[in-house]
């Protein structure tokens, strides 16, 4: 995936299967075409990719073991109910593209993207479809109608994830990020799914962890020495 976007975590390669050395050529191919677009990405191998082998291909490409993420999932049959309403919290749907410039702000600032990112990261964003059939629903929290966290909501056939939830620093611990999560999770359940995934980085795992997420696995993320 590619966003445009010069963040790494927002650029990805991803498989679920060991490599081997007739790939290499694609290995190297991919590399050439981020480097084309002077993009930094992360390579994710998932535990059925994690292996000796796709460790010493990534490696000869110049990739080196960077983090493991763990990944995510939660029973939305068991959704908890939500904690005690806030007079300060309200949770809305993105609808039009006014709404959606406010989106951008809050995770661009959320996620503390660099000032080079703004103008990338707003082509991208701009360029979602917010029509009634798509496959990205995205939320905005409000703290006192002051704009402040994002999450969106993709499906992909039988398959419900989260993703860009972020808060701006000075809005954290104050229940915003659990409020727009569990918003998140009632609109994949009411869509019909079952789960629903997520990828948490360290901050976010106490937050998932309260609202019913589990860890299931951790995926290996590799990218290329500097």
């Amino acid at each position: 995936m590619s966003t445009g976007v010069p963040v790494s975590d927002v650029n990805w390669v991803c498989h679920e299967k060991p490599l081997n050395d007739k790939v290499s050529p694609a290995v190297a191919a991919i590399k050439n075409y981020y480097s084309n677009l002077n993009l930094h990405f992360w390579w994710w191998a998932y535990p059925g990719a994690q292996s000796p082998e796709t460790d010493r291909i990534l490696k000869t490409a110049g990739f080196r073991q960077y983090v493991k993420v763990s990944c995510m999932a939660a029973d939305l049959s068991n959704l908890l109910a939500d904690d005690a309403a806030s007079d300060h919290i309200r949770i809305a749907p993105v609808k039009n593209q006014s709404d959606l410039l406010e989106w951008k702000n809050v995770s661009f600032e959320g996620f503390e993207m660099p000032a080079r990112a703004q103008d990338p990261y707003e082509k991208f964003v701009t360029s979602f479809d917010l029509s009634t059939k798509t496959q990205q629903r995205l939320f905005i929290a409000y703290f006192d109608e002051k704009p402040v966290a994002s999450s969106m909501l993709f499906v992909h056939q039988k398959t419900a994830g989260i993703y860009y939830v972020s808060t701006l620093p000075s809005y954290r611990n104050k229940g915003c990020g659990l409020k727009i999560t569990q918003a998140t999770m009632k609109e994949a359940k009411n869509s019909g799914f079952k789960k629903v995934v997520l990828q948490a980085t360290p901050m976010g795992m106490p937050v998932y962890q309260r609202v019913g997420f589990r860890e299931c696995c951790r995926a290996q993320i590799y990218r290329l020495q500097k």
